[in-house]
């Protein structure tokens, strides 16, 4: 099966758009116009709504809607903003939760049809620290079951779909909180990443996603000490995902592997010049897309022209290096946590699932998990080497441009003429989940001909969040996309 869909097929929707409709205003723009009282939350809160029932019957990025609960708050905020009350740093704004990011007394399904009655008793840390800085949940966002598969359709929830090209999908797992985004039904929202959940969706769909470092933003037990997991904000420009990664991050004490608070990002960096910029297009042997390559090259080019020092590298790694290790580790943590979930309910899984939990089985049964340990090591000091001297990394986010939205790709994926047999082989985000402590930050690199967005994956040293943003706000200058807009429902 192809990884993409034909290239000379026009797009089912359009491409770009220039519209300044309150539904696509920045979370920043409108924390400016709520506090000079030309914009009410209130207005925002209805424009956003009204986008909804427009558009997500065809995109299907959504699970549910907290109408009357989102109108009270945002009518709350309306009345703080006139009183001049001390303001929270999200005081009003629409926040869309990827499914798997639990609210109190709502249904917590992970995408499987067997637990589509579970109801949560608690937030996840990260909605408690929205919802605590003034942020409305006002959306749920769809997943695939677990936030496990390269697309996001689920028995459940059906197929959702990317604004840009409603035959091709935002990528998984984040891709409801990407399309979300994209269609303007929030200016935040959340998304998770355990081998490019949220980097991936994001660079489908011409996004901004944060794959924080592990430990940085906290997590729910017992997967909290999975250290290639992370939760991280999603936005349309770099400073709204720093705003909503400030706030998501810092010690918890359900997590306690979480990091002690640091400063802030500080949403206000410095241009380019004198930035040191490697260069990786293939990291090792991905075989890269020549749009993406195309993409990625440019904006290489645009930082160099803005007086970055690019220099291109190689990595040692390949492909089946990455996927035996990846599966090695998902093998002796993630896999079985999937099957002690849905045990006595197999027949009503999703044939990914069925496939991932095999895959992983597999692995675990051919390496200790000391072995993946000793080859996770191993891959962080190459990345490490190369990245001496350089401030960053850039390189593709996925090898492929695009993902049709109906295909499982259970046959693998096809990408630069050759079949690969499984489609992590197309995700290059993995590597930095095994090189977890390096904080990334996905950003949009340019069109496809298929009609949607291209991505560049940012990736910092360890914990060192603020270079990674500087770098994204710099692409974010040189190669501007504010205001580039999906034109379903326009």
């Amino acid at each position: 099966m192809s990884g993409t869909t034909s290239r000379t097929k026009p797009p089912a929707t359009g491409v770009r758009s220039t519209s300044t409709s309150l539904h696509y205003l920045a979370a920043s723009e409108a924390l400016d116009l709520f506090r000079s009282r030309d914009l009410s939350p209130v207005e925002l809160l209805e424009s956003v709504l009204q986008r909804i029932d427009a558009v997500n019957p065809r995109v299907n990025a959504l699970t549910e809607q907290l109408v009357d609960e989102a109108r009270e708050s945002a009518r709350v905020a309306e009345q703080q903003y006139r009183t001049g009350d001390v303001l929270a740093p999200l005081l009003g704004l629409p926040v869309a939760a990827k499914e798997k990011h639990s609210l109190a007394g709502h249904v917590l399904s992970n995408g499987l049809m067997a637990q589509r009655a579970v109801v949560a008793s608690a937030d996840h840390p990260v909605i408690s620290r929205i919802r605590s800085a003034g942020g409305i949940v006002h959306a749920r966002t769809t997943t695939p079951e677990f936030c496990c598969a390269t697309v996001t359709h689920s028995p459940l929830w059906g197929v959702t779909r990317n604004p840009f090209n409603l035959e091709l999908s935002p990528g998984g797992s984040s891709g409801g909180s990407g399309a979300a985004l994209a269609a303007g039904f929030a200016p935040l929202a959340t998304g998770s990443d355990i081998a490019g959940s949220t980097r991936l969706p994001a660079a489908f769909t011409g996004t901004v996603g944060f794959k924080a470092p592990y430990g940085r933003i906290p997590g729910v037990a017992p997967l909290s000490a999975d250290h290639f997991r992370g939760d991280g904000p999603m936005a349309r420009t770099v400073a709204d995902a720093a705003l909503l990664a400030n706030v998501m991050a810092g010690r918890h004490p359900g997590d306690h592997a979480s990091l002690a608070d640091t400063a802030p990002l500080s949403g206000a960096w410095a241009s380019a010049r004198g930035l040191r910029v490697a260069l990786c297009i293939r990291l090792g042997d991905y075989l890269v897309d020549s749009e993406v390559e195309a993409n990625t090259r440019a904006v290489a080019a645009a930082l160099q022209s803005a007086g970055a020092i690019v220099e291109e590298v190689e990595l040692p790694w390949t492909t089946a290096e990455i996927h035996r290790v990846s599966f090695t580790h998902f093998g002796h943590v993630l896999g079985p946590a999937m099957e002690d979930e849905t045990r006595g309910t197999e027949s009503q899984l999703a044939a990914y699932t069925v496939q991932f939990m095999a895959d992983a089985r597999a692995a675990a049964a051919g390496n200790r998990y000391l072995d993946g340990l000793s080859a996770e090591t191993r891959m962080q000091g190459e990345l490490a080497a190369v990245m001496t001297g350089f401030d960053a990394l850039i390189c593709p986010t996925s090898a492929v441009a695009a993902l049709s939205a109906d295909d499982h790709y259970l046959n693998g994926i096809t990408t630069g003429g050759e079949h690969l047999e499984h489609y992590w082989q197309a995700h290059m985000t993995v590597p930095f989940n095994i090189a977890n402590r390096c904080p990334v930050l996905a950003v949009p690199s340019g069109l496809a001909n298929c009609g949607i967005p291209t991505g560049v994956q940012i990736v910092g040293h360890p914990f060192d969040d603020d270079t990674v943003f500087r770098v994204g706000a710099a692409i974010e200058s040189v190669r501007p996309w504010a205001h580039h807009y999906a034109l379903v429902g326009n």
